[in-house]
């Protein structure tokens, strides 16, 4: 890892009631160790009563099939990313470890920032995602920070 750090993030995502979307993954290249740093989810829910949306952070090991996304480097480090990422499932990647579930409400966001040491580490050629679960449709916008 070379010290540079970046961000993926969505633009709003539509969930459908009870079914299981990963809304955003990245992708170590090979050979090369990426550290997530953190990672959130911020709902746009309108009811106060709804069901919390079921979130999983993801060990994935497949692709699915998704629309690609730009992680956007957050320093002026002139080194190009190797990170990739896409976001928006139509076909769902194979799920691994389970690294964090948190219920939230679809009025609401979640982030979890790592501490220094504690990060969660994406083997090169590995895939971590977020997938989501919302019992009533509600958009939502993710993103993983990351360093590589």
């Amino acid at each position: 890892m070379a010290d540079i750090n970046a961000v993926a993030n969505t633009v709003e995502i539509a969930l459908s009631a009870g079914v299981a979307k990963t809304v955003i993954q990245i992708i170590a290249a090979t050979n090369h160790k990426v550290k997530v740093k953190s990672w959130g989810v911020f709902f746009d829910g309108i009811s106060v009563t709804a069901e919390p949306v079921q979130v999983r952070l993801l060990r994935q090991t497949s692709a699915g099939t998704m629309t690609g996304l730009t992680p956007v480097k957050r320093g002026t480090d002139s080194e190009t990313l190797l990170t990739t990422a896409q976001h928006t499932a139509t076909v769902e990647p194979t799920a691994g470890d389970v690294m964090a579930a948190r219920e939230v409400h679809p009025q609401s966001g979640y982030q979890e920032i790592f501490p220094m040491g504690d990060e969660v580490k994406i083997a090169g050629g590995g895939r971590v995602g977020i997938e989501c679960t919302a019992s009533a449709s509600v958009n939502v916008r993710a993103e993983i920070v990351f360093e590589e």
